[in-house]
């Protein structure tokens, strides 16, 4: 039994020393209350509006049983709100008004934050909002009305397949070459290889288990090629076996995702691609619009990249869609062909008419 006291509240996780799966629980449960912990500290700190409201917030947010991930970016958010509302002179939330929450989009869309990321902080402090009024300090008159801005639906960026080519011709490095591979070849996340173990590699079945994905808390099963075996057993062959992780730095047990990002964008500067805009996730996108052009069915796609909706999924169709291009192309073969035979037509009808007089009288043949 573990058991992790916080406050005034005592969190228990249990694991039994022998399962698993037991083991992966009650560390994500440590993890957990570690975050909330900092959280209420950060949220508490600064003469912030609301510490009592705040932490109870959290609390809520723990149990919902929500991911360190989404309570850390919770906590994020919520502190650069509570920061607009003391700099705007709101010393309790039971001040807050429609217009706080409107001139906090502002000030994001001000200093040129991407549209998608103001609404995800809008969700947050939207959801903090309704726990609030919830509560009875804030008044229903604060969300009557819909508080959202219009996102572009832009298209996901795939590398180009020559550009593929020439990233993987540079990198030199074992791990390195491996952890691109995979990342290509199973469309996983970034965070969802930083955080597989060893143990979830299942070389024999050619599989990587993804106990709860780092977006959704969703599991699934991704798969390995050919190349993606090969780079993946040379980096086996030579990796610390005492290491949990199976990706890992020289001095640590983990490896953290500016360190990866860092790695990629070396390679990129090396193969002449830093220009190109691309990132980590580029390989995810990638790794989706490559198997849609070889035939892979939408229903598929989706469960391997974990998607809950197939709406999602739709987006790589937009960007690559072999059959509407073809039919695009086939499409206007034919319209061009009946264009062409149309000129033909005029181009004849234009002759015919040079050779005949202005009432079709045929004209004498100049000698």
């Amino acid at each position: 039994m573990g058991r992790v006291i916080y406050g005034n509240e005592a969190y228990f996780s249990i694991w039994d020393g022998t399962s698993e799966a037991s083991f992966r629980s009650f560390r994500a449960h440590e993890v957990r209350v570690r975050v909330v912990e900092h959280g209420v500290r950060r949220l508490c700190a600064g003469d912030l509006p609301g510490r009592e409201h705040t932490e109870r917030y959290l609390r809520h947010k723990y149990r919902l049983n929500l991911s360190a991930g989404t309570i850390r970016g919770n906590i994020s958010v919520l502190h650069s709100f509570l920061t607009f509302l003391k700099g705007i002179g709101r010393k309790r939330l039971e001040e807050i008004r429609r217009t706080d929450l409107e001139a906090f989009i502002e000030q994001d869309q001000d200093r040129g934050v991407n549209p998608s990321t103001v609404n995800t902080h809008m969700k947050v402090v939207k959801a903090f909002v309704r726990f609030l009024m919830g509560e009875g300090v804030v008044p229903s008159e604060v969300l009557l009305k819909r508080l959202t801005i219009k996102v572009p639906d832009g298209l996901p960026r795939a590398i180009e397949p020559e550009d593929v080519r020439r990233l993987l011709g540079v990198i030199g490095d074992v791990r390195g070459r491996a952890m691109m591979m995979v990342l290509l070849r199973t469309g996983m996340r970034i965070g969802e290889l930083l955080a597989t173990r060893v143990d979830d590699v299942v070389l024999g079945e050619r599989k990587i288990l993804i106990f709860e994905a780092e977006k959704n808390r969703v599991g699934r099963v991704v798969y390995l090629s050919d190349d993606a075996m090969d780079a993946l057993g040379a980096w086996l062959r030579i990796r610390d076996t005492n290491r949990a992780a199976l990706f890992y730095a020289r001095d640590r047990d983990t490896l953290s995702y500016s360190t990866a990002r860092t790695m990629f964008f070396r390679y990129l500067l090396k193969a002449g691609l830093a220009h190109k805009g691309y990132s980590l996730h580029s390989l995810r996108h990638t790794f989706a619009t490559e198997l849609l052009n070889a035939g892979m069915r939408l229903e598929c796609l989706q469960v391997l990249l974990g998607h809950h909706s197939l709406q999602m999924t739709r987006r790589y169709a937009r960007l690559s869609d072999r059959t509407r291009e073809e039919e695009y192309f086939r499409a206007m073969t034919r319209i061009e062909r009946e264009h062409n035979d149309g000129d033909h037509q005029l181009q004849a009808l234009s002759e015919a008419e040079e050779l005949l007089g202005p009432h079709g009288e045929e004209l004498p043949e100049h000698s």
